[in-house]
């Protein structure tokens, strides 16, 4: 296989459709003047990018992109950093590819 035949996680997270519950993200988290390790993992092992540092050097997630993976639930729910639930019916991650 050669380089020019490789795709990009970001390639095909783009066909994906995503339908945002404004107002009630599945994804929340705690309220933290100085983030975990937990947290500070979640944004390099979030493979749709959700998670980010603010300008106070708090992590924030955008649940837009969120493709529902779980990669979170392992690293950071147990901990207590996150609060997680499934997005309400109709709403979240619509896999266009499988």
């Amino acid at each position: 296989m050669n380089v020019e035949s490789l795709v990009r996680v970001e390639d095909k997270l783009y066909y994906n459709r995503y339908l945002v519950d404004i107002g009630h993200p599945h994804v929340k988290v705690r309220a933290h003047t100085t983030p975990s390790p937990q947290l500070l993992a979640l944004l390099k092992a979030c493979p749709a990018r959700c998670y980010e540092l603010n300008d106070d050097g708090q992590v924030e997630i955008t649940v837009d992109g969120c493709i529902e993976c779980g990669t979170c639930r392992v690293i950071a729910e147990p901990t207590g950093d996150i609060e997680w639930s499934h997005p309400r019916g109709g709403y979240g991650v619509q896999f266009k590819f499988g």
